[in-house]
């Protein structure tokens, strides 16, 4: 899972890291394992942009609902005159291809760049270069890792994650084709709004796909998304019944 705050500043960086919060604490209540592979946070408060892995029974299955464009209303904290603010972040979600699936990377299509790990904690921290930045030219994929000290396992984990994104990426453009013949209309995109956080002026959380709402904010943001994935699923189930 990867997390991108969108324009706005310290406000949408915020919101990129409650939203981090939450699937954290979703994934330690369903007892899956979770990675934070890459962060960047911002000068002020919350995060530029966060990777993460996480490990466990229908993982993927259950996140990809998650996939799109979260937005946020309430008055920021970091407003000195209390206004209110609309933010964005995006989710993106990529599974954990097996290793028997053939991806094809060409070592003449990366550029591998190594530099000193940023964050709290660990001697090795910006003291040795175990961070790895690997560039995807025919892509444009971009992916670092660095909470390994080993630059060998940050590297490692780095290929793993492009794999996996250049599976997706391969999956997608399959699709697409297909879309040309059945017109099927995607129900998550890059840029679409799916949930709504509304915590001021009146407290509620709006799935604009299912029309599904929840008042308890506090518990959603703590974590307790269930019912919005289950809505989801069963959804997308009732939709494929549906004749064309």
């Amino acid at each position: 899972m990867t997390i991108h705050p969108g324009a706005g500043g310290t406000e949408s960086q915020d919101w990129a890291q409650i939203l981090m919060r939450m699937y954290i604490r979703w994934a330690e209540r369903k007892g899956f394992k979770v990675e934070i592979v890459d962060l960047l946070s911002g000068e002020e408060a919350g995060i530029k942009s966060a990777t993460l892995t996480i490990s466990g029974p229908y993982a993927y299955g259950y996140l990809k609902c998650e996939a799109g464009v979260h937005r946020l209303v309430r008055i920021s904290p970091f407003d000195a005159n209390k206004r209110r603010h609309t933010s964005f972040a995006a989710i993106l979600v990529y599974p954990d291809i097996s290793e028997n699936i053939e991806i094809e990377v060409q070592e003449d299509d990366l550029r591998i760049d190594t530099f000193r790990a940023s964050g709290a904690g660990g001697q090795h921290v910006n003291k040795t270069s175990s961070a790895v930045r690997i560039t995807h030219f025919p892509s444009g994929i971009v992916i670092s890792c660095q909470n390994e000290r080993s630059q060998f396992k940050n590297k490692a984990t780095a290929m793993k994650i492009l794999k996996a994104r250049l599976y997706t990426l391969k999956k997608k453009e399959q699709e697409d084709k297909i879309d040309v013949f059945i017109g099927e209309k995607k129900d998550i995109a890059w840029g679409s709004q799916i949930r709504s956080y509304t915590l001021q002026p009146y407290q509620l959380i709006k799935d604009h796909r299912t029309g599904f709402e929840m008042g308890n904010v506090n518990a959603v943001l703590d974590g307790d998304i269930d019912d919005f994935i289950k809505k989801f699923l069963f959804y997308k189930k009732e939709k494929k019944k549906l004749p064309a």
